[in-house]
């Protein structure tokens, strides 16, 4: 099993967990409390810096019970932690619902799932290889 390292920036901060055996991303935890206005954005340090391995990278998305119960996602809907990157993440919430949000310190703000993505050879080309698909998009595969 590949490992990531973390460290904790603060000893405050929360070590990411999987929420369950079939998860496919951590949770992330806020290490300061704060109000969200509707309407309004905050950011949320998590105390954390990861030591990701050359070719991966950590998406981090929101959680789906803060969108669908409070309607608080990610200001930039998806998050891309780069394998170089070592600072700290920090998580910066939307509030798109009619109601303050309020996140509890220790609360889980986002969700991070590894990927494999290495950087490829970029190489200009006259045509690309045929597919089925071809050029189609925007709902050409049908519904």
């Amino acid at each position: 099993m590949q490992q990531l390292k973390i460290k904790k920036l603060n000893p405050q901060a929360t070590l990411p967990r999987y929420g369950s055996a079939g998860a496919a991303a951590f949770d992330v935890c806020a290490l300061e409390s704060g109000i969200i206005q509707p309407g309004s954005a905050a950011t949320f340090t998590t105390g954390l810096a990861f030591d990701l391995p050359e070719g991966w990278h950590l998406l981090a998305f929101s959680r789906s019970g803060h969108g669908f119960r409070h309607g608080v996602r990610l200001s930039n809907s998806v998050g891309l932690i780069d394998s170089d990157y070592r600072g700290e993440l920090k998580v910066r919430l939307q509030n798109d619902g009619w109601q303050p949000y309020r996140v509890q310190r220790g609360e889980r703000i986002a969700q991070c799932m590894p990927v494999y993505a290495p950087q490829l050879e970029l190489i200009e080309v006259d045509d690309t290889s045929e597919t089925e698909r071809g050029d189609g998009g925007f709902g050409s595969t049908g519904r």
